[in-house]
């Protein structure tokens, strides 16, 4: 079982003096803040309207299912039947996570059969089967199956695994935006991006959190 303790909080200093606690979106992201704060912006927002929390991507909806959050930034198919998603507000190109010293690290970019030769990772904790096989595919295109051979327990054991040159990580292209110096993001060019979208309890949103919302799908489909 996953360590459900929330991460720490991203607020705006004025946070307290601005807005009721009744009025916050609280917000659940995880990876690079530069997609959540897109979002903040496609709903003209800022960070005094929300209380932003990462969540632990091995339960990933656990804070949502239970009350903690509003909603939050999904990435790739959410298929859970007490669950509800926004359509797609952005897309995340896909890219591997390398080592600096790993034959990979200073190509432009890869394909993901480049990426079969390597050892990947499977889901982390209770993350969804089914989105992980969005994540990192079972098989490539054209067949070749990837082998998931290492357990992704906890970020910074995924990073140290892929700096050390032992495995290799499909992610997508905003991970850069968190990656320590040891590693390099590689774009893939033959995955189709990430669909981002927001997720939310079904029949259970605050009609404040469903303005933002509708604001931030009218504002990406223009």
């Amino acid at each position: 079982m996953s360590d459900h303790t929330p991460g720490p909080l991203l607020t705006h200093p004025a946070l307290s003096a601005s807005l009721p606690e009744a009025d916050l979106i609280r917000f659940g992201h995880h990876g690079s803040v530069d997609v959540a704060m897109r979002i903040l912006r496609l709903a003209g927002r800022d960070t005094s309207a929300v209380r932003m929390t990462e969540y632990d991507i091995a339960d990933p909806f656990w804070l949502l299912r239970a009350g903690e959050l509003d909603v939050m930034v999904a990435k790739f198919g959410v298929r859970e039947p007490d669950l509800v998603t926004s359509r797609v507000l952005a897309l995340d190109p896909r890219a591997a996570v390398v080592g600096v010293g790993h034959p990979l690290a200073h190509c432009a970019s890869v394909s993901v059969e480049d990426i079969a030769d390597f050892a990947v990772f499977g889901p982390p904790g209770m993350f969804p089967p089914d989105i992980w096989d969005e994540v990192v595919p079972r098989h490539t295109p054209s067949g070749l199956p990837l082998r998931r051979a290492h357990r992704f327990s906890a970020v910074p054991e995924m990073m140290r695994l892929v700096t050390e040159g032992t495995a290799v990580h499909l992610s997508v292209l905003s991970v850069a935006d968190v990656a320590p110096p040891a590693v390099r993001v590689v774009p893939v060019h033959d995955l189709p991006p990430a669909p981002v979208t927001l997720a939310w309890r079904r029949g259970d949103v605050p009609a404040h959190v469903l303005e933002f919302i509708t604001a931030a799908e009218a504002r990406a489909s223009q």
